[in-house]
């Protein structure tokens, strides 16, 4: 345990980050509150259905989700090594439990809240608090503005000072979208970011051009492929002159270079020189 006073510590996020720095802070023997503006701990791995009320994520005044997590997600790490140093990431025989070596989300999930509960973090935690200013103070504290909602018309707004203000609220919640396409102003199709994407349904018997080719762009275009009319993967990994590549295992899934242009007709040009009619451009860009 540490030498020094103990110190009055505000945590910003009961995510995995969150979690974590309360339990080595409370370990140091220091006084810690968890701010959570969610009414369970988790974080970015709790599952959320609904999604922004802005399908591309770029109305700053829009209802924001804060997880970007969709149904059939799974783990692309071991379980072993995305487990905390002293309590290990391990297939339990509690039901409902998936004991995959990657699982599905919830399991992560049930894994956090198994973390909490062993190490009494759920009593540090202000649920449904969300922290809307922090500021530093003449006399070397800081300042902390919260606010809790206790019904559609009230919320009560609490300041309080603290020595130390741990920031762990992810980074999840604010897309990055493809930025300078020619004639997307005018292009008359859907555009929606991955971060607002949840289930394939939504894309039964529609074109879909996605942009982007790392984790989220792979998995999601796999699953659309299952119900979509097509799918055309724009990818700077693929040259720009050469043909577009049917993926394995699919008659409908492609992989073109980068995008060139879009136009008001609905089409779509790849840098490889192929030209598609699309419905949706998904943006898997991070």
């Amino acid at each position: 345990m540490s030498q020094n006073p103990p110190k009055n510590v505000a945590v910003i996020g009961a995510g995995p980050a969150g979690l974590v720095a309360a339990r080595e802070l409370q370990r140091e023997g220091h006084n810690v509150v968890v701010f959570e503006r969610e009414n369970q701990v988790g974080g970015t791995w709790i599952y959320n259905p609904a999604t922004d009320s802005d399908p591309m994520g770029v109305d700053p005044s829009r209802k924001i989700v804060h997880s970007s997590l969709y149904s059939p997600l799974r783990i692309n790490l071991p379980r072993e090594i995305m487990g905390f140093r002293d309590y290990p990431f391990v297939a339990t025989k509690k039901p409902d439990r998936d004991p995959r070596r990657f699982p599905g989300h919830k399991e992560v999930l049930d894994y956090l809240n198994d973390f909490a509960v062993e190490f009494g973090l759920i009593e540090l935690v202000r649920f449904g608090n969300e922290v809307g200013y922090v500021g530093f103070l003449e006399d070397g504290k800081w300042k902390v503005c919260s606010r809790k909602r206790e019904s559609d018309d009230v919320v009560f707004v609490n300041e309080e000072e603290y020595d130390a203000v741990v920031i762990c609220n992810g980074c999840h919640t604010q897309p990055r979208i493809a930025d300078d396409i020619p004639g997307i102003e005018v292009w008359p199709g859907k555009q929606i970011h991955s971060h607002n994407y949840r289930i394939p349904e939504p894309f039964r018997d529609q074109v879909i051009v996605v942009i982007g080719n790392a984790a989220s762009a792979i998995d999601i275009s796999r699953e659309i492929a299952k119900v979509s009319k097509a799918v055309h993967i724009s990818s700077r990994s693929a040259l720009s002159g050469s043909t577009p590549k049917k993926q394995n295992g699919y008659e409908n899934l492609w992989l073109h270079s980068m995008l060139e242009a879009v136009g008001i007709d609905g089409g779509v040009n790849f840098q490889d020189g192929s030209k598609v009619y699309a419905d949706i451009i998904l943006h898997c860009t991070g």
